[in-house]
């Protein structure tokens, strides 16, 4: 966990500079709210410490380039872009779910309003493309065709999740499609782009992405996980906050589908009109238990990181690098409740 944690703080190093020049380029306005949501100000646009969070995307393409033999300086642009795009997904996230708080902190929409939220999140997305496209790299167009690719994936999670609110027949099948777009596809392209901008073959490529398609499953199962029993000093929700909004996340889904009487239960009081008190979310959550769903969600999540070093396998990378990335991989699971 150390080494993963400092692996981080060196990754955010080298990146933050770029990223905040990437940012110089907005105007004033969208700069500033920009520059709220990554931390780095208060919304009067007083300089802060504040947290932008762990940016495990970014140092994802900067391990995945120094695992193929690269230099971590030539995958920046890529790690920018895609740190960019991750924050895009959530300034927009943030407005759709309602959320007015993110890392103990109050969202963009929140403060400013919908359109705000709306524009900033657009001139993030803009800016990944040209960063990339004005790096200078040889595979900067390759390196963009991913990007937009996994954006469009991104996009098409999100529209099935908020489907999926107006629905009582969600299955886990669809669950795990849906997280393979919106989480999957960006963790996938983070990987896949550090080896692409470190002029990787194709058979490296494909197998990197496959390594953070499933630390991107392995991610969103814990993610649901702390969704529903995360201590909220640490997730920034209130506990069962999952449950009270009534989220189809995959151990509920699961439940609903395996559980038998628990997971009966659980339909029918998610399915209810009647207010959500308190003793009831809790109970709900009981259920999510009984039924089984958490050891499952727990295992699944376990599974998909075995999975993800057994793609690692398929190629060649050198102990120390196949080491990194997979302390990266665990580290997700293994994250705090």
């Amino acid at each position: 966990m150390t080494a993963t944690m400092e692996t981080l703080g060196d990754s955010r190093e080298l990146i933050e500079a770029a990223l905040r020049e990437a940012v110089a380029r907005l105007d004033a306005d969208t700069r500033r709210v920009v520059s709220y949501h990554l931390g780095w100000c208060d919304e009067h646009g007083v300089a802060t410490t504040g947290n932008g969070g762990k940016a495990i995307r970014s140092a994802l393409v900067l391990l995945a380039a120094e695992a193929v033999g690269g230099q971590a300086s030539d995958a920046v642009p890529g790690a920018v872009a895609v740190e960019l795009v991750h924050n895009f997904s959530l300034v927009h996230d943030d407005l759709m779910d309602g959320d007015v708080e993110r890392r103990h902190r109050a969202t963009v929409w929140s403060l400013w309003g919908d359109a705000t939220a709306i524009l900033a999140g657009d001139a993030m997305l803009s800016l990944a493309h040209e960063v990339l496209l004005e790096s200078g790299s040889p595979h900067a167009v390759a390196a963009g065709t991913i990007v937009a690719r996994a954006t469009r994936e991104l996009i098409r999670g999100q529209v099935q999740d908020l489907a999926f609110e107006n629905r009582d027949d969600v299955t886990v099948a669809e669950c795990i499609d849906m997280a393979a777009g919106k989480t999957g596809s960006l963790l996938a392209a983070s990987a896949a782009i550090g080896a692409v901008l470190a002029g990787a073959p194709q058979g490296t490529v494909d197998a990197l992405s496959a390594y953070g398609s499933h630390v991107g499953l392995a991610f969103q199962l814990i993610d649901d996980i702390l969704g529903i029993w995360g201590r909220p000093e640490v997730t920034g929700k209130p506990v069962h906050s999952d449950l009270r909004s009534g989220k189809k996340s995959l151990p509920v889904t699961w439940a609903i589908e395996n559980g038998r009487d628990a997971g009966h239960e659980l339909a029918a009081w998610l399915a209810s009109d009647s207010p959500r008190t308190d003793a009831d979310v809790r109970h709900a959550a009981e259920l999510v238990v009984s039924s089984g769903a958490r050891a499952w969600a727990e295992s699944e999540a376990e599974r998909r990181v075995h999975l993800a070093q057994m793609a690692l396998d398929q190629v060649h990378i050198a102990d120390t690098h196949r080491q990194r990335l997979g302390e990266l991989a665990h580290f997700i699971v293994d994250r705090e409740m």
